[in-house]
Order: C-alpha cells, then structure tokens, then sequence
C-alpha cells in the first residue's frame, strides 16, 4: 500500500512530539527504535538523492540507541546535522507537508540543544 501525504505528515507530527519530549526516557523505549526506521523508510521511499544524509545520521543515531548507550557527544552533533538538514529537506515538500518538515528541522536543532544544555530552555537557546 502506498503512503499518503496524511500518513506522512503523522510521522512527522509524530517525530516532533518525540523530540519535544525527554530524549533519555524515549531512548529506554522500544517505541523509539520504531519511530527512527518509519523515518528511514519514509525518506528511502522518497528516493531523494538529498535525503543521503539523513538516513546515514538516522540509521546511525537508531544503532546508537539500540546499542543501549547513550552517549550525548555522539547524539548532539547528529541531531544538529540532522536539524540542518531537515530544514533544508523542506523544500523539497509540498502543501500541509512543508511547515511540518520545517518544524521537525527545528524540533531536532532544539533536540540537540536540548542535549548539550540540559538547564537550558527554549528561551535561553544560542
């Protein structure tokens, strides 16, 4: 069955909760590891050369977390890469789609910040 645009815009409302939410207990969680490969496989499927990199950094990232470690100078320069890369994937969306990658883009960066500053808040972000 093929994928609609709704189903993709879930995943990605779907990431950006996840990423809103305590990175350390989402990683205790087996849900987790589903979320990354609906990810990958979302971006495969898109058969996009630009998407290269994301899958690289998310098939890493879901390796790392399935390891059971959780070693934040790994995690927080993937999600800043993945962040960046997001943002700039957005163009490449159509319709309701676009803001919603933008918004994971910014999920992601705000993720990674999130992980070098713990006492940090989004109003106190570089």
């Amino acid at each position: 069955m093929e994928k609609t645009e709704v189903q993709n815009q879930v995943h990605l409302d779907s990431a950006v909760h996840l990423l809103g939410g305590n990175l350390s207990e989402e990683a205790d969680r087996s849900s987790l590891d589903n979320h990354l490969q609906q990810w990958i496989e979302d971006l495969k499927t898109a058969n996009n050369p630009s998407f290269h990199q994301l899958v690289v950094d998310l098939q890493e990232l879901k390796a790392h977390f399935g390891s059971g470690s959780y070693d934040v100078d790994i995690i927080a320069p993937l999600l800043a890469r993945m962040g960046t890369n997001t943002t700039q994937a957005a163009s490449f969306a159509e319709g309701n789609t676009a803001p919603r990658v933008t918004k994971l883009g910014e999920a992601l960066t705000a993720a990674a910040h999130q992980l070098r500053h713990p006492g940090a808040t989004a109003d106190t972000a570089e």
